[in-house]
């Protein structure tokens, strides 16, 4: 029986995010970058890259993001 790796999802709140990207520095397999259209505040917020690459891990739920967002803007989601 294999044990599949648990898969997670994020979403960032656009207007609440100030553009810090902290959380991009802390993502471990680089799932978040930054988003060039500028939310209504003027700051150009992180995003959740969707759809990854072959080959590569996505997210994994880890919690990092969200555990260093000092604007609370990221909530994270797990799937089994």
């Amino acid at each position: 029986m294999t044990k599949k790796a648990k898969k997670g999802k994020i979403t960032i709140n656009r207007e609440r995010c100030k553009g810090c990207h902290i959380c991009i520095e802390t993502c471990p397999n680089i799932m978040i970058d930054v988003d060039e259209t500028p939310n209504k505040k003027g700051y150009s917020p992180a995003r959740f890259k969707e759809n990854i690459p072959e080959g590569e891990k996505g997210c994994i739920a880890c919690k990092q993001c969200a555990t260093v967002c000092p604007e609370v803007a990221i909530e994270v989601y797990r799937a089994q």
